[in-house]
């Protein structure tokens, strides 16, 4: 606006150096929302990933811990069996 009222090259000079200072203002701010939605599909993927393989930690839980065998009867004529 001080370009409007004065005409000195200063005053226009410090107008656009306003005016750009603003679109680059709005540039950044823009590339700031596209990299937080990024982040936004990102994180809602991982928390997709998150449950599956907390299903699959679970399914396989059985298999790495089994229960305990119970133990094999003796076969043949042993002092204790009577």
């Amino acid at each position: 606006m001080a370009a409007t009222v004065l005409k000195s090259p200063r005053a226009v000079q410090m107008s656009l150096y306003l005016v750009r200072a603003f679109v680059k203002m709005r540039d950044e701010i823009s590339s700031n929302l596209s990299v937080l939605r990024r982040l936004a599909e990102i994180d809602k993927k991982l928390i997709e990933h998150d449950v599956v393989l907390r299903e699959v930690l679970e399914r396989l839980q059985p298999l790495l811990h089994p229960a305990p065998e119970k133990p094999k009867p003796r076969i043949g004529f042993h002092r204790g069996n009577r």
